[in-house]
């Protein structure tokens, strides 16, 4: 089975939302990598695509949906699962990155559409087996990364820097930074994309 299962199956069912808030909540307690794997490869093309259906470009999109999940990582204690879903805290994230942002460009602001709303379908059971699967290939991935991408990623999402201080801690420009970070999640991507079998 491809990596895509999980991205691209039907998750968000009450069993798979409860996984994914669990994951949350270790992240929270533990700041287990695994958890956030799994999160990560759930949400990341979700969001991204939220994103650009509020009108984000695809390459803003992108910046936008790996915020989002560092600052689930950061966050993640603040998260209460009595009080909203998983997939409705973190796209809530995502919109107001996005609206920060198209006011920082000066832009109208986006639209209001409700981050409850977005529901990416009832989970089964192969997306769930997929899931499992992929949080070790994910694990493997981030270890085949080359050092200098492997080392903003680890900065950004694990050591919890903003983009800038990683720049000022590596001497390197800011768009390097970003750039090495698109390179690692478009790396990845390829490598979870890949049938395991």
């Amino acid at each position: 089975m491809s990596a895509g299962g999980v991205s691209g199956a039907r998750g968000g069912g009450e069993n798979d939302g409860a996984a994914l808030s669990a994951c949350i909540v270790r992240i929270a307690q533990r700041s287990d990598r695994e958890a956030f794997a799994r999160l990560f490869e759930h949400f990341a093309p979700r969001v991204k695509s939220y994103l650009m259906r509020l009108g984000a470009p695809a390459e803003a999109a992108e910046e936008l949906a790996q915020e989002t999940l560092l600052i689930v990582w950061r966050r993640a204690a603040a998260f209460d699962p009595g009080r909203a879903a998983a997939s409705t805290w973190i796209f809530t994230i995502a919109r107001n990155l996005r609206i920060d942002l198209a006011r920082r460009e000066g832009r109208r602001r986006a639209g209001d559409e409700d981050p409850s709303d977005f529901d990416p379908g009832p989970a089964t059971p192969e997306a769930e087996l997929s899931a499992a699967q992929d949080g070790r290939r994910i694990g493997e991935a981030l270890r085949t990364l080359p050092k200098e991408q492997a080392q903003v990623i680890n900065l950004a999402f694990f050591a919890d820097k903003p983009h800038s201080e990683i720049a000022g801690e590596l001497g390197l420009p800011l768009g390097t930074v970003k750039s090495r970070l698109r390179l690692a999640m478009a790396r990845l991507r390829g490598r979870l994309s890949e049938d395991p079998s």
